[in-house]
This record gives C-alpha cells, structure tokens and sequence, in this order.
C-alpha cells in the first residue's frame, strides 16, 4: 500500500534522477549538427525504471524531457517539441517493464526513444535528408549514429550499476506495475 510517505519519497527520487540526468546531458561526448548527442542522460531515468517500474520511469522521462528546455533544444514545431522530448524520453519507460535482464530494458527504453527521433525527423526535418534520400532511411541512419553508441554505453553503465548496487533492485516503496 502507497502512503505519503511513499509517494513523497519516489518523486524526491525522480526529482534527483532528473537533475542528474540535466546534469549528465551537459556532459556531451559527442554532438550532433542538427540536435542529438552522446552522453549518459538516460542512465538516471533508467535506474528510476528499474527501481519503480515502469510508471515512475515514464513520468521521470517525462519530467526529463521538459527540462530539457532549460538545454536550448531545437524546437520547430510544438507537436515536434512533444514527440522529440517528453514523449522520447518517456518511452525510457519501458525499460521499468523489461527490466531483467537489464540491458533488454535498455534497449527497450532506448527503442522506443529511437522510435519517436524518427518519427520526428520524417514528419519535421525531413529537408535535411541528401536530395534522392527518403526522408524515412535519413532519419533511420541519422538518429541510429547518436542513439547506438548512447545506448551501447547506457547498457554498459546501467549494467554495472545494476549488477553491483541496490541501485537496479526493486525499492521498498511499492509495487513495480
């Protein structure tokens, strides 16, 4: 049963992951030309699925992804804005539902992140693909060029964490639905 207490707890550890997370997307190893970069942003709304399942997940992404206004995101369009931050970084989630073993939770966040880049880049950038290039194949290769190596090393950390800290074990504040 949730209590107050529970409740207060679980969102003082979103707000945490979520400064975490602002402060690691700072921490760019590699940036894009037309947005997207390289970084460790995703680990911290990762382990927040892993701990509390993936509703928590969800809105920490969620929460994630409208702070990243504070970031000076590349906005065209307010649908755009919605698909590229909060709904991506939402989609995180899903790693609160596949979490064992952890790195299929990962590439099931990162999927459904990658997911909604190209959903974004055919419906608002699609201008940008090489004249002849289909703006679906343009999206596809340019958003995999961040979003593998991201993933790969989100694997990698999020696994370490996991595997050796509290830190991937289901938390004492309820259930994991």
């Amino acid at each position: 049963m949730k209590t107050a207490r529970t409740s207060t707890r679980l969102l003082a550890e979103i707000a945490v992951a979520v400064a975490l997370a602002y402060v690691l997307g700072m921490l760019r190893l590699y940036r894009m030309p037309q947005g997207g970069s390289i970084t460790l942003e995703m680990v911290p709304v990762l382990l927040v699925a892993f701990r509390h399942g993936g509703r928590a997940g969800v809105l920490a992404g969620i929460v994630y992804g409208f702070v990243q206004l504070a970031q000076g995101p590349s906005i065209v369009h307010p649908v755009q804005f919605l698909v590229d931050y909060p709904v991506a970084y939402g989609l995180l989630g899903l790693a609160g539902w596949l979490a064992k073993p952890a790195w299929l939770g990962v590439v099931a966040g990162a999927a459904g992140r990658y997911a909604a880049h190209v959903a974004s880049g055919v419906l608002f950038f699609a201008e940008y693909a090489p004249e002849g290039t289909p703006a679906l194949l343009y999206s596809l290769g340019y958003n995999a060029s961040y979003m593998i190596p991201e993933t790969i090393l989100a694997a990698a950390v999020t696994g370490f964490l996991v595997a050796r800290t509290e830190l991937g074990r289901p938390s004492r504040l309820g259930s994991r639905a």
